[in-house]
């Protein structure tokens, strides 16, 4: 499907390098963030107490959460659990304070402002069980890497596949230096949204690269780089379709999701849009430095091939 059609090459190639020295300053930039500001990592990772809460009627998640406010807490989540009449609290813990007596003072606010609250579940998450979750969502992540990498191995020529490996691995850290620089709260529903780009850009990725694999069979005579040009120049209405339309739901999720979706919509924000340019330019250009060429991707004929003679 095509928006529109592009009847001119565009030469992307021609400033590759500038624009692979920003990108290496970019992600340069953001391994430095992660290692020197760390991640503001939220509730579910440190550990605090989980409150189960239930009202008589529905109840809106803003008013629970400035009742909250009002006990002095920033740092604490807020979402329903199931239905609209059963919410979920996660609160940090504060120093001389236990699980049953933030969950008091909690119950005695929400009672104010809606005298049918009833706390149905109290518990205290420890920290050790927060590093469990840290590390086993870091795991997933190692492990959707490694089955990325032995895909792109089987589904390309090694040039390519390493291109493509090395722009998702772009993304990712990018993503990852967004959060450490501003220090918005690290959670699982962000983990679960660079894992979601990770597979957005691996999809991208493998759509170029396929291309400009097809356009190395069709453009016998072409140099390299046109024919990465022509692929790229090819997809500009693909890429505006599918990441428009994709842009469009995060957008909204962003605006009318609530604090809840608030950042896994930007960690998915942030991963489409450099998603773009790494496939684009990222893994298009280290696939050329790399010295691709047409006999890595189209088998040489042998000369008495029938096959040959036939197509001749």
């Amino acid at each position: 499907m095509e928006f529109f059609r592009i009847h001119r090459t565009i030469p992307f190639m021609r400033h590759a390098l500038v624009l692979n020295l920003i990108s290496l300053i970019t992600f340069v930039a953001a391994v430095v963030f992660i290692v020197v500001r760390g991640f503001h990592l939220s509730i579910e990772f440190t550990g605090g107490t989980v409150m189960e809460v239930h009202y008589q009627q529905a109840v809106q998640v803003d008013d629970v959460r400035s009742s909250i406010q009002s006990l002095g807490y920033t740092d604490f989540q807020v979402q329903n659990f199931g239905t609209s009449q059963d919410i979920m609290i996660r609160l940090p813990s504060r120093e001389g304070e236990d699980a049953g007596q933030q969950s008091e003072k909690v119950m005695q606010a929400l009672q104010q402002a809606h005298p049918d609250a009833e706390l149905r579940r109290v518990e205290f998450v420890g920290p050790q069980v927060g590093q469990e979750l840290l590390h086993n969502g870091l795991m997933a992540l190692l492990f959707v890497v490694c089955g990325i990498l032995i895909y792109l191995g089987f589904r390309f020529e090694w040039k390519l596949a390493l291109a493509c490996a090395i722009a998702n691995l772009h993304d990712v850290v990018i993503i990852l230096g967004f959060f450490a620089l501003f220090q918005w709260e690290f959670s699982l529903s962000v983990l679960a949204g660079v894992l979601a780009v990770l597979g957005y850009s691996v999809n991208e990725s493998v759509v170029v690269m396929d291309r400009i694999r097809e356009n190395f069979r069709k453009q016998r005579k072409m140099p390299v780089s046109e024919i990465i040009d022509l692929s790229i120049t090819q997809n500009i209405s693909r890429t505006i379709i599918t990441h428009g339309s994709t842009q469009m739901m995060v957008m909204s999720m962003f605006f009318f999701g609530g604090p809840t979706l608030h950042n896994f919509s930007l960690a998915l924000t942030i991963g489409i849009w450099f998603g773009i340019y790494s496939s684009v330019f990222v893994a298009a250009a280290i696939a050329m430095w790399l010295g691709i060429k047409r006999e890595d991707l189209v088998k040489p004929v042998k000369k008495d091939d029938p096959s040959a003679e036939l197509m001749g």
